[in-house]
């Protein structure tokens, strides 16, 4: 599926991924999930793609991008758009497929193999485009799930289907190296802390 002497390049559907990954049980260790695709050609480059709640003061995932940014990977965020829907009630939406695909279809003259991290049948489309530039397209997801989180054109359209779960064991974070959660008393620094 790899040749040793491909450019790969990551595209990484950060809201998919993650919920892939949970619907299955495992959180991804994203130093790891880097050393994975190096090893299997020249990792050129990895994109992250997410949305942000912009007026939020601390957003849980805001350590996770800060962390992806200093470490390897290009992130790529925008900030959610708020509206009502018909029934009155307030929805978010932070698609983020788009810049996804442009980018995608910019590197295309410097890869030869593009890892996509998603189920999104969206993409389809970009994946076929791709394909015609001569490019192999792997998909990232699982069928593990009822239903599945692979919308099922992507998954025939993609030159290769890699099922998240059998990545779990190099990829995935151990449990226990999750750092404890601090309670919000304990995290006040007293005089005895210096």
């Amino acid at each position: 599926m790899f040749d040793p002497r491909e450019k790969i390049a990551l595209f990484i559907d950060g809201a998919n991924l993650y919920s892939t990954a949970k619907a299955i049980g495992f959180d991804i260790d994203y130093k790891r999930l880097l050393k994975e695709f190096q090893s299997k050609g020249y990792l050129l480059r990895a994109y992250y793609y997410t949305a942000l709640v912009e007026e939020q003061e601390y957003s849980s995932i805001r350590p996770l991008i800060d962390w992806l940014d200093y470490n390897g990977y290009k992130v790529v965020t925008k900030p959610v758009k708020e509206f009502v829907d018909s029934a009155g009630r307030r929805k978010i939406k932070g698609n983020m497929d788009i810049e996804l695909a442009v980018d995608a279809m910019q590197l295309i003259d410097h890869v030869d193999h593009i890892v996509l991290f998603s189920g999104d049948g969206d993409f389809r489309s970009l994946v076929e485009a791709l394909q015609r530039r001569g490019r192999k397209v792997s998909v990232v997801s699982t069928l593990q799930t009822q239903p599945p989180m692979i919308a099922d054109d992507l998954r025939r359209q993609a030159d290769h289907f890699i099922e998240l779960s059998t990545l779990m064991q190099r990829v995935g974070r151990d449990p226990n190296e999750r750092p404890p959660r601090i309670d919000d008393e304990d995290d006040e620094i007293g005089d005895d802390d210096y």
